[in-house]
Parts: C-alpha cells; sequence; structure tokens
C-alpha cells in the first residue's frame, strides 16, 4: 500500500463564482451547459490548487456536491423537507461553545422515503479529476451512517421503522458507486464518518442518536459491520475519516477517540487509513492510538479547516513526535482535520489561509518523512 504522507480530506471554499451561479442555476435563470461549465472551471481550480500546495493526493473539492453527503442527497430519491428541525441538527455549536440559532433560510430536511439512487454523483468527479491532474487521486463518500442524522420517528419510520434498515439501503447504494468507480480506475475511497466520532460525546449520544431512537451501542456494532461491508472491494485502499462535527466552523461533539477506539479502530477491519481529527483539545489526546492495530496507517488531522489561524510548522512537528510515543512514526501521516466547506457556504477561513494551510501540510509532511 502506498502511505501518502500529505493529504486534504476533501472539500475545498467555493469560489464565489460558483456559488452565485449554483443560485442562478437553481432558480431556472442558468442553463444546465453554462452551469457545467462554471463548475468544472472551478473544479480546476481546486485541482490547481492542492498540486501547487504539494499535497501528495487530490480530491475534486466536492465542489459539484451541496454538502459532502451529497452522494446520499443530492442524487438519491427519499429525502425531503420537514416542517421543523429535528434532532441532531439542534447541536451545532460555535468555536466558542455557543449554540447558534437555527439558520431562518435552512429548510429541515429528513430522510421522507425508501431511498432510490437516481444517478451517480461521484463517478462524474472521478472522470473529471482523472483528466485533469497526474498526481494520485482520491474519490471520497460519506458513511451510510450519516443519515442516522436525518432519521426521524416522526417523519421516517413510515419508510424505516428500524433506522438501520435504512443504514443497510444506504450501504447498498455506496456500494454500486464503489463498484463504478473501481471500474473506471480508483484505488483510493475515503468514507467520511463523522457520526461515529461524535459518539464520543455522552450529550450528542443522547441527544442526537439515544433519544431519536437511534442505539449509539448499535452504531458502533451493527454499524461498524456496515461499513466494512461497503469497504470489500478487491484492489481498492479504504480510509475512514472521523471527525467531530464541520458546518460551516460550528461542530457538534467534544471528546477523546477513547470512548470508540476499540470498537471502531480494531473493528474497521478494511480500512487500511484512520484520518482522524485532532486540531484542538476537542480531539483528547493521543493515548487512544495505542488501540490502532499494527496494519493500519493513521493521518493525523492537525491542521484546522475551522479556524482562519495559521498553525506554525513546530507545533505541528512536536504534535507529530507526541503522536508517534503511541504508534511508529512510519505509521503515520498529515493532514487536515477535516473539508474546508463540508457545506456550501464553507467555513470562515480566508481563501490565502486555506492556500497556506495546505502549504503547510505538505511541506511539514515532507520534511517529517523525507
Amino acid at each position: 500500500m502506498t502511505v501518502y504522507r500529505a493529504e486534504g480530506i476533501g472539500s475545498l471554499l467555493r469560489p464565489s463564482a460558483l456559488l452565485e451561479a449554483r443560485r442562478t442555476w437553481q432558480t431556472g435563470d442558468l442553463s444546465d451547459h453554462a452551469f457545467k461549465r462554471i463548475e468544472d472551471s472551478a473544479v480546476d481550480q481546486a485541482i490547481a490548487i492542492q498540486e501547487a500546495a504539494g499535497l501528495d493526493v487530490v480530491t475534486d473539492g466536492e465542489l459539484r456536491r451541496n454538502t459532502f453527503i451529497g452522494p446520499l442527497t443530492d442524487a438519491v430519491e427519499g429525502l425531503g423537507p420537514v416542517p421543523q428541525v429535528i434532532g441532531a441538527q439542534r447541536l451545532w455549536q460555535e468555536s466558542d461553545g455557543a449554540t447558534p440559532p437555527p439558520s431562518p433560510q435552512q429548510t429541515p430536511f429528513a430522510v421522507v422515503g425508501k431511498l432510490k439512487r437516481r444517478r451517480s454523483l461521484v463517478t462524474e468527479e472521478f472522470v473529471y479529476l482523472r483528466a485533469r491532474t497526474q498526481k494520485p487521486i482520491k474519490a471520497t463518500l460519506p458513511s451510510p451512517l450519516m443519515l442516522a442524522l436525518l432519521w426521524s420517528p416522526l417523519y421516517s419510520a413510515g419508510a424505516y421503522p428500524d433506522p438501520f434498515r435504512l443504514f443497510a439501503d444506504a450501504a447498498g447504494i455506496l456500494r454500486d458507486e464503489i463498484a463504478d468507480l473501481k471500474a473506471l480506475g480508483c484505488t483510493y475511497i475515503q468514507i467520511d464518518a463523522p457520526e461515529l466520532a461524535t459518539l464520543v460525546d455522552p450529550t450528542t449520544r443522547a441527544k442526537a442518536y439515544q433519544e431519536q431512537g437511534v442505539s449509539p451501542d448499535r452504531l458502533l456494532g451493527e454499524g461498524v459491520d456496515l461499513l466494512n461491508a461497503v469497504a470489500d472491494t478487491p484492489g481498492v485502499t479504504f480510509g475512514l475519516h472521523l471527525c467531530r462535527g464541520n458546518n460551516a466552523g460550528k461542530w457538534m461533539a467534544s471528546g477523546g477517540y477513547d470512548f470508540i477506539a476499540q470498537q471502531v479502530f480494531r473493528r474497521a477491519s478494511r480500512y487500511s487509513i484512520l484520518a482522524l481529527e485532532y486540531d484542538d483539545h476537542r480531539s483528547g489526546d493521543f493515548a487512544p492510538l495505542a488501540e490502532v492495530p499494527d496494519d493500519k496507517i493513521v493521518v493525523l488531522g492537525l491542521v484546522s479547516t475551522k479556524s482562519d489561524v495559521l498553525e506554525s510548522s513546530s507545533q505541528l512537528v512536536a504534535r507529530i513526535d507526541e503522536a508517534a510515543r503511541y504508534i511508529p512514526r512510519h505509521r503515520l501521516a498529515l493532514s487536515t482535520q477535516c473539508g474546508f466547506a463540508s457545506v456550501l457556504a464553507g467555513n470562515p477561513i480566508a481563501w490565502d489561509t486555506q492556500r497556506a494551510k495546505l502549504e503547510l501540510v505538505a511541506e511539514v509532511a515532507h520534511r517529517t518523512w523525507s
């Protein structure tokens, strides 16, 4: 397995021209053809930013999606608007711990019917990216368990009385996507599973899952088994990315990996790479890395995409040294802690800071593992 020492996690900030084009296209005032031209240009820019920064592997920036979970929302039937915000959607917190009021412009969504794949979103991303870079490339897909945050006893139980049947259907859709990607030559796929890391927080466990009828214990058991079933394609390296929520700079959970380390790090046996959020105190210490099996690489997400402050290279080197107390240095790599724009609005990061942070990841990684 090739080890990429310097990675971005997935999404990049969307240029203002793309955001405006999407708004105009959605109102019907911009043709599909014209919108795709603007979207393609934005993806070209995203590729160029990553290449210039010196990352070892690149993505398309997820610019064709409404959110990082797009392959399970943008291209699938079964979700729709509902009258009120549900469960986890109330739990977002600001960097200072304050809970912001729900945005009046944001329409609450939930699972309201059986899932049905209408089209592929990720194969378009991959084919376009493959044709425009000589760098190794990575496709990103959301965990099927992410739909736990969109399952509601009130709105979803008619279609899915047991939320784990929903997750199984979502896993089937992702398996189809992965089969298509493999046929196109994709060899590295990252599954984004922030829902697992949010389980480290007792309040989030209770309010986002248990009180909504989704068992945290089942997520760490049956749920991780479903993630393994998604990642069973020979010839593809699978990475599992964990963070505690990333929504326009807001977060959902706080706490170290201790609560999930054995169940996730060890049970997710088909994942060769664990990409772990470790950018601030909310992530806890590195001690749980001792639970990572010897056959896995850990990508340390030490560079924040939530803060506009640029980390120092000496700080990152010191933290890599600290992590190496628990896992051998040759099994470590470096990345941002999450994407820069998991949702359309993006995080409160300046365009130049995004570039500088990606450059910092590459510079420190290449110096550390040269």
